[in-house]
């Protein structure tokens, strides 16, 4: 092998290392070995949090074993010196970024600190968690959070009012926020620092604040030392289906930051969310980060700071702020010097044509590659090693580069390349800002520092090579922990998309590696590249898709349509074929009651299946509107759904004093229920817009299957298990009303 050769190999090598350990520049700093007076002690909170959480069994609202959580929870408290309240409610929610409403038997907990009178600081953790795993970070870590951040906070002479709230029934479309918000309490609050998680690890990450942002920003950038945080991030979040507490909350106008660690989501939702996979590391970053909120909002009134900013962090270790305006102005003027820049040196139209011809292709490339190996593999066969699959995407994206590049703009120096994918830059970040203007912040200082370069070039020959690399640096420190945590955000697909994300990190530093590029030849550079690249596919092809730490989603579940005697087996996976039981019966499809996709196959009938039901108790019609007021009668469910198809025209539904409006401009069907114990008998209310009958599916279900499920239990795989949804019979009928 050519000597020229093997040092290019050795140099895509140590990009891809450098693509591959990215996610490091935004980890949690490490747990403290030594604890001093004050600070936040992660050990002593999981401790707490073990306590409470008893036998780890997973403790929705209104259940026994949410009882047993909720009296080790108020016992703790009192041991700490503390005393707790605890309000309970029959509440309803309105269920966010769909059409629906949820209701549920809550018991709040609430803690107060500080002054009896004057405007507080809500401090904020669900203590529920789903039906199907013990939420030890979902919202364990929340919770053991607060009750650390009480206990250094009970002692001090605080300024301001603290309120703590323990609330339930999150997990059930936030009725535990909703039912806050009817107590005298809530309506002293002016600000609030929510907790949450979708992981059990990694950096904690401030994700979401109040509208405008520039109050919220100025306390966080002021008191959380290690901060991860961008604009980019709370800008996407908003365009996402997720929501949190803060949905229910922001109707009030409170100063808000929302907090969530997002490391290894495959163990969110389900069993694998237990006290052993909590990160103590993640714990205390929420901790420290927390308790620092606490002690600034809890000594002065919020800041009066306007407007709006742009931010983002530096690898943790500190937040850059700007002024939305200033960050425009200073884009403009980026985009015009560079692009000004780029035209005075030439070869802009055959640069730009090969970078953008380059993202365009590694992005089609690795597209059918996933596609190939997904025909064969099936489902997420990232999902135990997600690193691998990252790793082939960015090394199509350098062979890709490699040979485009050298074919359109190979003799173009890397003067006339280097403004030209500035420039582009520039452009890729003008086209986000109008979905995300928080993205401007990301696409500001690598190409100012490369611009800074090219212009004291004129004195010193060397200073433009200088601020390339400085450019690539901020790129790297910047864009690189970013995209790690959207790795970890983004884990369950699509995986393409980091091909067109890689290559803004890949390309400007191909520009650089262009001698060794060259050196090597046209055959030899495309040979070193293809070949990194079929290694790297190769091992996506050969690893485990499933792991113990990172397991497949599968939940089975019994479903009986009562009003017409069918009943089939359903299994919610990653679309990978089932395998072993009655195997060539399975077929993949939708149920009346869902749009989800899953695998199907007949089931025999359960027995014991029951359906519940709703009783008419009234109607009140008033012009093309009528009320109606149902009994719900569970029939030994654990909760009631009524399910309407998408003309129903509901504009409100739930239960006295909680009776909530459903925002019809969402699409789909409409999802009305109620989970737990207390349903049974519980007159819920709802208003149609219209006088013809509308067909209802009355939906229940049970945590436990029939034992005829014993031979496809025996055939889940061994890496796999519930996660979003349990295990669970299944029944249901129609009703026209």
């Amino acid at each position: 092998m050519r000597k020229p050769v093997l040092v290019l190999g050795l140099v895509l090598l140590a990009l891809l290392a450098a693509m591959a350990v990215k996610g490091l520049l935004a980890e949690p700093p490490s747990l403290r070995t030594q604890q001093l007076p004050g600070q936040f002690d992660a050990s002593r909170a999981k401790e707490r949090l073990a306590r409470i959480l008893g036998d780890q069994r997973p403790h929705p609202a209104d259940t026994l074993a949410s009882d047993l959580v909720r009296a080790r929870l108020v016992e703790v408290l009192r041991q700490m010196g503390l005393k707790p309240i605890v309000r309970d409610q029959l509440a309803c929610n309105e269920l966010y970024k769909q059409r629906g409403v949820s209701c549920a038997r809550v018991r709040n907990v609430i803690v107060l600190l500080g002054p009896s009178t004057g405007k507080a600081l809500l401090l904020n953790a669900h203590y529920d968690s789903t039906p199907v795993g013990p939420g030890a970070a979902d919202d364990g870590m929340g919770v053991a959070t607060l009750l650390e951040v009480a206990a250094n906070l009970k002692d001090r002479p605080l300024k301001r009012a603290v309120i703590l709230l323990f609330n339930e029934g999150e997990e059930l479309g936030l009725v535990g926020a909703r039912a806050f918000l009817a107590d005298p309490l809530s309506r002293g609050v002016d600000s609030l620092v929510n907790l949450e998680a979708r992981g059990v690890r990694g950096p904690v990450n401030m994700f979401e604040t109040s509208r405008p942002n520039a109050a919220p920003i100025s306390i966080f950038a002021g008191a959380v030392k290690k901060p991860i945080a961008n604009s980019l991030g709370t800008d996407v979040y908003r365009l996402l289906p997720n929501y949190t507490d803060v949905n229910s909350f922001a109707e009030r106008g409170w100063l808000t930051l929302n907090l969530a660690p997002i490391g290894n989501e495959t163990r969110y939702h389900s069993a694998g969310d237990d006290i052993a996979s909590l990160d103590p590391a993640t714990l205390q970053q929420m901790g420290d980060q927390t308790l620092a909120l606490a002690t600034a909002l809890s000594n002065a009134a919020p800041p009066n700071a306007r407007g709006d900013r742009i931010f983002m962090d530096i690898a943790g270790r500190a937040l850059v702020t700007l002024p939305l305006a200033v960050g425009i102005a200073l884009f403009a003027g980026l985009l015009l010097a560079m692009g000004w820049v780029a035209f005075q040196r030439g070869g802009l139209l055959r640069a730009s044509a090969a970078i953008l011809g380059a993202v365009l292709i590694s992005t089609i490339l690795c597209w059918l590659m996933l596609t190939l190996i997904g025909a064969e593999r099936h489902g997420m066969f990232w999902r135990a090693h997600p690193v691998w699959t990252h790793l082939a995407t960015y090394s199509s994206t350098i062979l890709v580069a490699v040979i485009v590049m050298r074919a359109i703009a190979g003799n173009l120096d890397e003067t006339r390349q280097r403004a030209a994918f500035w420039f582009i830059f520039l452009v890729v970040g003008g086209a986000v800002a109008l979905i995300a203007p928080g993205a401007i912040i990301f696409f500001l200082f690598p190409p100012l520092v490369a611009l800074i370069g090219m212009i004291a070039s004129q004195r010193s020959r060397r200073a433009e090579q200088i601020g390339s690399f400085g450019a690539i640096l901020v790129l790297y420190l910047t864009w690189g922990a970013m995209l790690g945590l959207l790795e970890e955000l983004l884990d369950g697909g699509p995986m393409w998309v980091f091909a067109p994300l890689g290559s803004l990190i890949i390309i400007p530093i191909l520009i650089e590696a262009r001698p060794f590029i060259v050196g090597a030849g046209a055959r030899g550079s495309a040979l070193v590249s293809a070949v990194v690249a079929l290694l790297c596919w190769g091992a996506v092809a050969a690893v485990p898709a499933y792991s113990a730490d990172r397991e497949q989603r599968f939940v089975i579940q019994h479903v009986a349509d009562v009003s017409n005697g069918q009943n089939w087996w359903s299994v919610l996976n990653d679309g990978a074929p089932i395998q072993g039981a009655a195997g060539n019966r399975w077929k993949r499809g939708e149920l009346s009651f869902s749009d989800r996709p899953r695998w199907l196959s007949p089931a025999p009938p359960d027995p014991a299946s029951r359906a519940p039901d709703v009783q008419l108790v009234g109607q009140v019609q008033s012009g093309n509107e009528r009320t109606i007021s149902l009994r719900l009668i569970a029939n030994g469910n654990e909760h009631v759904d009524l399910i309407a198809p998408p003309d129903a025209r509901i504009s409100a539904a739930g239960m006295e004093g909680f009776v909530r409006p459903i925002d019809r401009n969402e699409s789909g069907k409409y999802y009305i229920g109620c989970f737990g114990r207390s349903c049974d008998g519980a007159i819920l209310r709802l208003t149609i817009d219209k006088l013809q009958p509308v067909e209802f599916i009355v939906l229940g279900g049970t945590g436990t299957l029939p034992s005829s499920a014993a031979q496809i239990l025996a055939a889940r795989p061994g890496f796999a298990r519930p996660q979003y949804n349990r295990d669970e019979s299944i029944a249901f009928t129609t009703r026209r009303l």
